[in-house]
């Protein structure tokens, strides 16, 4: 799996963060920063929620 972040969309609202703090972090400003691309098949479920509960729909998950 594959995550994409389109942060000139984020509006900082951490909740990717709080379901996948493996994978997401935030910069100073609160916009969200990718930690892993390809995370492990572990955290599958964690990324599926942050993309699921981001406000501004700026996370995608591509699975291939």
């Amino acid at each position: 799996m594959k995550v994409e972040l389109e942060a000139d969309k984020c509006v900082a609202s951490g909740q990717c963060v709080v379901a996948a703090m493996e994978v997401f972090d935030q910069d100073d400003d609160g916009i969200a920063v990718l930690l892993a691309e390809r995370p492990g098949a572990e955290h599958l479920d964690s990324v599926r929620e942050a993309v699921a509960v981001c406000p501004a729909a700026a996370i995608r998950l591509v699975e291939k």
